[in-house]
């Protein structure tokens, strides 16, 4: 193996721990800030420096015509603030790593979503790695016999988190498929670009309702901001361009099993919270579908806190 493929796995597999760290920063976040507000800031603080690596980069700035420019602002309505939105508020209710698992799912997920929207008849493969996604989040999220409290990862409260999570996922689905119906393709940093400058502007108004700035704002609340939007944004970004650009779409999709392992670690470290077997075997079960959602040849994008190669994560 040489040691530029090494390189890539190393790069690839780092860009998916910092995505796995965005659902703990959400659960951080969460604790103190309304969703839109701390949404915004994300970009707010993210797009300068994208700008920035635009500059440095060299990177064209991208003049899409009316058509893609509208799948654009749709894409940074679901992909970036829907993505941001619905994970904040999942976690409220939903241990981290149960809604890291959950978010593990994205490669069959996206898959699942571009079958039924263009009607394509789904390989064995892909069709196993649905069955496995799903066993996952059942695993972790099936009502089991006897009383539960507020915090475990099977409560009522947990359930609506996770599906919550869920809708994230979907909404970053989406995302991939209308990346797939633009005309003139973008690259992947002026698409991060954009997503993040749309992705404020879209947020801006939701969070001026919200209000926040009316009681003071909580310093590790804004610290998780801060994180999210430079490590799993833009390092994040720029790890997993580096990682893709030396291996094949099929080695580089395969790191996306990583996320849901770092978010399941970084939440019995960062959050002390206790990891139950059924989170273990949800997320054993989402490593084969992402596995087998390799298998099937179809692309269905990297996962996110940053934007990653062909698209970013809008996550």
């Amino acid at each position: 193996m040489s040691s530029q493929r090494l390189k890539g796995m190393a790069l690839c597999a780092l860009a998916m721990v910092t995505v796995g760290s965005t659902v703990v920063a959400s659960k951080v976040i969460a604790a103190g800030l309304p969703p839109f507000t701390a949404t915004a800031l994300r970009f707010a603080l993210a797009l300068p420096v994208f700008l920035v690596l635009l500059r440095l980069t060299r990177t064209p700035w991208p003049r899409p015509d009316r058509r893609d420019l509208a799948l654009l602002v749709c894409q940074a309505g679901l992909g970036s603030v829907g993505y941001t939105v619905l994970l904040i508020l999942g976690v409220r209710w939903a241990p981290a790593a149960s809604a890291g698992v959950v978010a593990g799912t994205l490669p069959a997920v996206a898959a699942l979503v571009a079958v039924i929207a263009l009607r394509e008849r789904p390989g064995r493969f892909l069709v196993g790695s649905i069955v496995l996604a799903t066993a996952g989040v059942l695993a972790i999220s099936w009502p089991g016999a006897g009383a539960v409290s507020a915090g475990d990862s099977k409560s009522p409260a947990a359930l609506i988190g996770n599906l919550l999570v869920l809708g994230a996922v979907v909404c970053e689905a989406m995302f991939i498929l209308l990346n797939k119906r633009l005309r003139v393709p973008v690259s992947p940093l002026a698409l991060s670009t954009l997503m993040t400058a749309f992705g404020l502007l879209l947020s801006l108004v939701p969070a001026l309702f919200e209000r926040a700035w009316v009681q003071p704002l909580p310093a590790d609340a804004l610290a998780g901001v801060a994180y999210y939007a430079l490590v799993p944004t833009v390092l994040g970004f720029v790890l997993w361009f580096a990682g893709s650009s030396r291996l094949n779409g099929a080695e580089a999709a395969l790191f996306t099993a990583v996320l849901p392992v770092s978010a399941l670690v970084l939440a019995a470290l960062w959050l002390g919270e206790s990891i139950s077997p059924a989170q273990i075997g949800g997320a054993a079960c989402v490593l084969g579908a992402v596995g087998l959602a390799s298998l099937d040849g179809r692309p269905s994008g990297p996962s996110k806190g940053a934007k990653s190669p062909g698209r970013a994560v809008g996550l």
